[in-house]
Parts: structure tokens; sequence; C-alpha cells
């Protein structure tokens, strides 16, 4: 693999570039929902459209629209149209609060917001809060839209008023391209400001040089588009090779998930998927996981959260093909250490990706030898400019030409990488860093337990000790004494939980990582 030698020119709109790179596909699919397909040449129309109509409203080059709607063909149309006027959008999760997205409007200062029907309810409360919005466009209106003193408008109303803009703004690789608010463990959500260059070189990099998407595949991503994972994985991959994307609005469970796989919209079948560990774990127990002769995958990917070695083999018995897990981030847009087709290590995050340098540093921000626990610092082309307005958290995570993960990784003898927990959930046991991961991956290879989470609790004496908090499959059964005597047997002695707790469900962020953090809480409150 090779990093790519071409670089943006010194004029770059990344909507306008997608555009140009698929003028010979007019009639192919570029997105399928649930109530249709996308062609690339209607997409191309709708694009400009989208911009004239936004400029039509007043909104000016370098403000904010808000982007608040489930996966369906207005979202690419929304964003990339946004992108093509100058217009920046900010890209948000939909299954947030109203006083999230109140604040979210604020810190923004969004000038519009493009939302689902569906979201109207909990926008309308946001917007009883201070803001700037002048206009509501609403993705795929009812008859009637709620009275409201911000106007609304039919986002397909608007779309058939405007005549398609000609011309792309005249925007830089470095001008600001759209936002991502980070999903944060704590604290506020933080505004993550990516360049039009930035998509470009995720596709480059990762998308087209590890991952091999090309114009053939069909590519579906249970990440939702609002993530910088399903982002790179629904739209910017496959429309900078050519290929379709299936977009689902409703929740990736595991009978969703199938639907898909097994052609049931579109009568299209994906082949190549998208997904986390969580949702690989709960595919995997489903009692209606399809046979391998049903499907047509020919690689899946994972990201989001360290993907356990047995997790990864099971699939891969089950339907043949791997599970390319990696690590990427909002800060970093996507995936900058992976493993590689045709050369897998489960229970590792694989190697650096190509056009991008990784550093282990520790506490005292020198490098680390390999095999030893530090903390890791990327250097790439896809680098977020700063977090908005929060100069303090740009500083620490954006230092210099690196960027610090917040993750705690060692390297080993064959380059490959080993995720060792987040840097603010290590355990120090016995004055002996204990990786939660490490200790969740080993609970979970037992075959009751479907999911664990490990946080760190003080004995009587103040000393560090390990907690699990584990989720049994259904149906399944397991004592703590058990799990206990299973893990000291694949562990060092200090590493095994002093105390396991069944739970119904691990509380998780959106884009399915777990909350440690909450769990914590959960002990304090109950101490």
């Amino acid at each position: 693999m090779q990093a790519p030698n071409t670089a943006p020119g010194q004029g770059f709109n990344f909507a306008q570039h997608l555009l140009e790179l698929n003028q010979g596909r007019s009639n192919k699919a570029a997105f399928i929902d649930d109530q249709g397909t996308l062609s690339y040449g209607d997409l191309n129309e709708h694009v400009r459209r989208m911009a004239a109509a936004l400029q039509s409203l007043g909104i000016r080059r370098e403000e904010r629209v808000l982007l608040l709607m489930h996966d369906c063909t207005d979202w690419p149309v929304s964003f990339l149209g946004a992108m093509y006027a100058g217009i920046v959008p900010v890209a948000v999760n939909t299954l947030l609060t109203a006083e999230d997205y109140s604040y979210m409007l604020q810190n923004s200062r969004a000038q519009a917001v493009l939302v689902s029907e569906a979201l109207l309810p909990v926008l309308q409360t946001a917007l009883a809060q201070p803001h700037e919005v002048k206009h509501v466009l609403v993705s795929r209106a009812g008859a009637d839209l709620p009275a409201s003193p911000t106007p609304m408008h039919a986002l397909s109303s608007v779309l058939a008023q405007a005549s398609p803009q000609a011309a792309a703004a005249n925007t830089l690789p470095d001008d600001p391209g759209f936002w991502l608010y980070s999903s944060g463990s704590t604290g506020r959500p933080k505004g993550t400001l990516h360049t039009h260059a930035n998509p470009y070189w995720t596709a480059e990099l990762f998308g087209k040089a590890v991952l091999g998407i090309g114009e053939q595949d069909v590519c579906f991503s249970a990440a939702k588009l609002f993530f910088a994972y399903g982002l790179g994985n629904a739209l910017t991959f496959p429309l900078s090779v050519g290929a379709t994307t299936l977009l689902m609005a409703e929740r990736p469970t595991p009978e969703a998930t199938f639907k898909r796989w097994l052609g049931g919209v579109g009568n299209t079948q994906p082949t190549v998927f998208f997904g986390a560990p969580t949702g690989f774990a709960g595919m995997l127990a489903h009692p209606a996981l399809p046979a391998k002769q049903q499907v047509r995958l020919r690689m899946a990917s994972s990201a989001g959260e360290a993907l356990p070695a047995e997790l990864g083999e099971r699939f891969t018995q089950h339907f043949g093909v791997e599970i390319i897990d990696g690590i990427g981030s909002t800060e970093m847009l996507h995936v900058y250490l992976s493993n590689v087709p045709g050369k897998v290590r489960y229970g590792t995050t694989g190697w650096p990706v190509p056009g991008y340098n990784i550093e282990l540093r520790g506490d005292d921000g020198r490098a680390v030898p390999d095999g030893e626990t530090g903390d890791l610092y990327i250097q790439g082309p896809s680098s977020a400019l700063m977090y908005w307005g929060n100069r303090a958290k740009s500083a620490e995570t954006f230092q210099g030409s690196w960027t610090k993960s917040g993750d705690k990784y060692l390297r080993n003898p064959d380059g490959t990488y080993t995720y060792a927990g987040r840097s603010d959930d290590m355990l120090k046991v016995s004055g002996i860093y204990v990786s939660p991961f490490e200790v969740e991956s080993t609970l979970v290879q037992h075959p009751a337990v479907l999911e664990a989470a490990v946080i760190g609790i003080n004995d009587a004496d103040g000393l560090v000790k390990t907690k699990a908090y584990v989720v049994l499959k259904a149906g399944a059964s397991a004592s703590a004494e058990e799990l206990k005597a299973f893990t000291k047997e694949r562990l060092a002695a200090y590493k095994y939980p002093r105390q396991i707790e069944f739970i119904q469900e691990l509380p998780k962020t959106a884009t399915g990582k777990i909350q440690r953090f909450k769990l914590r809480e959960l002990e304090k409150a109950a101490g």
C-alpha cells in the first residue's frame, strides 16, 4: 500500500470534486433508502439545487447550518449542497435531547436547520431557547407543517423552486468544510472543524488504498452519516469511486441489518458492511443470523471500539469474510490505524494506514519501547483544524502536526498495535496498569457472556481493584465466581475482576462506545 502522490489543488471544493468524479455515471444508483433510489445524475442536480436554495434564503458562505436528519437520500443532498455553496453543514446526532440541540445551535450560531419531520418536536423545544436560526427546512414533510415563530419549509418544495447552481464556491483545501460534534465521554460535545480536503484524504488513504472500495461495491453502514465513521463509510468512500450506498433511517438492530443484507430494500444486497463490535456481538448471538450463502458480503469493517479477537474469529468462521478492524476518531475524521484485507491480526488494531504516522508516548512525552503501553498520537493530513471556541481543549488535543487520541496502545514486535483502553479509563492495580479492555475481552470469551465493562473501585484500604459489569446472553446463566475463575485462568492474577455485577444493559454513547464513567457514577451513588 502506498499513499497517493496527488493532493487537492489550490482551489478545491469537496462537493464539486465528488460530482465531477461521477459525471459519467448519471443513471447509476448512488443511494438507495426505504423510499427509493437517487441516481448519480439526480444527486448532481439536487446538490446544486440545494446550494442555490440555501443562498436564496440569505445564508452566506462560511455560515453554519445544522443537519439533524435520519439517514435518507436527503442527507447527502443537504450535506454536499451546503458544501457546494461554501456553507458549512454541522452534522449532529439524531439521538440527543433538546438541551443538546439548543447548545449546538447557540455554539455553532447556525442560521438554518435541515431536519427530518420525525425530529421536529425535539427541535421545536430546542428553538424555544435563544438561537440565530432564520429558516427550518423539513425533510419529507407531510401535508402540514406545524406553526412556528421560525419559518418552516418543506425541503422538497424548496429544492423544486431552485435552479441548479452552475458553479461551486471557490473554496480552498484548508477552508472550513463541515463540523462534527465529538461524542465525548464527559462534558459538552466539542464542535470539531474539518476542511474541504480532509474527506478527500480519508477516501484516498483508507477507503481506496486499504479497504479497496470499488465501483462495483454496495456499501452499507450501521454507523449513521452524522458520525465521522459513518460519513466516510456511506458517503465519502462510495462516492469517491462511484459505488452504491444503502441508507437506513431506523436503528441498526440485528433484524434491520439482516433485512438489508438479504436484499430486502431495493432488492440490493451489500458487498461491504461497516459495523462496530457491539453490533457484531448482537448479530452473532441472534437466532435469525443469516447463513453464508444468503449474503453477498465480501468484507466487513469495524471501528468505534476495539474488536475482541473472539468476535472477529467467529464472524469469519461463519461468513468466510474478514472484519477489518481499525481505529479512527472525530478529530482525525476516519481510520488511521487498521488491519489490512488478507492480513488480519485479530486482537490487534493492525498497522498505521500509509500516509499517517503513529507515536506512543509515555507520561514524560517521550516515545515508549515496543511492548510498553503509551498514549497514542497521530500525524496525518485529515486532522481537524480545532475545536470551535475551545482554545484549551484544542491545544491539548492538536499539538502542532500531531493529534493526541486519548487512547492507550502498545506496539507489538510485528508492527501491529494492541489497544489498551482509553487514557482516562486505565486502572493502576497493585502499582501496575490494567487495561479494562483486556479484562472485558477475556470475559466475553465465556460462552454465557454477551458484553462486559470493567471499572476501578476502591477497596476497604482505599486501593484500586477491578469490578466488572456483565450482560449475559439471552437464556444463558453464569455465576460471579465462575466468571472470576474463568478470567484468572487466562490473565495475570492481579487483573481478574474482584467484583462482578450482572446488569441488563451497559450505558453507551450513540456510537456504541461503553460509557464507563456512568458506571463509576453508579458506584459513587451507591457507595
